[in-house]
């Protein structure tokens, strides 16, 4: 793993220096939560070809962070979509290797998130694709995604007006910062600018609730073909990009006092 005091790193922060803020949660906004791959495959030491070999600080942090948000949304019947990659065997996904394939426990959500596939807020949508937002997709041209912003909505009071239209911000967390992830948001925003999801307002990214693999350049020049991919060097370019985008990136979330009915 690089680092954290690296140069190199260090060198990357002073050339592309990125401004993080913070997220209060209140049931006054309405934000729903949207997972990215937090499961087996990506975040399990050991569980196939694109898990982690070993423990990982950055990763088991961003699961940590993303159950804490996980179950921050579900204490309050807030909105939540959670991505599975999940793919079929006879559609390889280039240029990595055959991962998390259908029906196997590599696709399945980690064993500290499972019980999110009981909560009657969260949709849980497998993709066959990197991008959250294409893999949601279905046969008849409609979106999962889009559909879950539009009809999902906790009812916001402005001065004495009421409304329910939708999300109106999401919070994404996940894993790779600088792929799924990354991808997803950029989609999300493109489709956001094009009109498509008139009621979203804000895209948030969650940098502590984001992860990526690392494979470092002392390892990749010794395997032909390879590319490095330098793990906290390549989280911060993921970040970087998506608020180039247009995204807000924040490095703290909280919640306020559950509130009873």
């Amino acid at each position: 793993m690089v680092n954290l005091r690296s140069p190199s790193l260090d060198m990357l922060r002073d050339e592309l220096p990125l401004q993080q803020g913070s997220l209060a949660l209140s049931q006054h906004h309405r934000t729903g939560l949207v997972l990215v791959d937090v499961i087996n495959g990506f975040c399990t030491v050991g569980a196939g070809n694109l898990a982690p070999i070993e423990p990982n600080r950055q990763i088991s942090q961003m699961v940590e962070e993303s159950v804490r948000l996980a179950r921050g949304f579900c204490d309050r019947k807030w909105p939540v979509l959670a991505f599975l990659d999940s793919h079929h065997p006879d559609k390889p996904e280039h240029p990595y290797p055959p991962h998390c394939l259908i029906g196997t426990d590599e696709s399945n959500l980690v064993p500290s998130l499972q019980w999110l596939e009981k909560e009657p807020n969260v949709v849980i949508r497998r993709k066959d694709c990197i991008d959250g937002f294409v893999g949601s997709f279905e046969e008849d041209g409609s979106n999962v995604f889009v559909d879950w912003v539009k009809t999902n909505g906790i009812e916001v009071f402005f001065d004495f007006l009421i409304e329910s239209l939708g999300v109106v911000k999401i919070l994404v967390a996940g894993i790779c910062t600088d792929i799924c992830v990354f991808d997803f948001v950029a989609s999300t925003l493109s489709a956001k600018n094009r009109g498509f999801l008139s009621s979203l307002k804000d895209v948030v990214v969650y940098s502590g609730g984001c992860a990526t693999f690392d494979f470092p350049a002392s390892v990749a020049r010794n395997i032909k073909g390879a590319i490095a991919h330098p793990q906290e060097l390549m989280h911060h370019v993921g970040l970087y990009m998506a608020k180039g985008r247009g995204a807000k990136v924040v490095q703290e979330v909280s919640f306020g006092p559950v509130e009873k009915p």
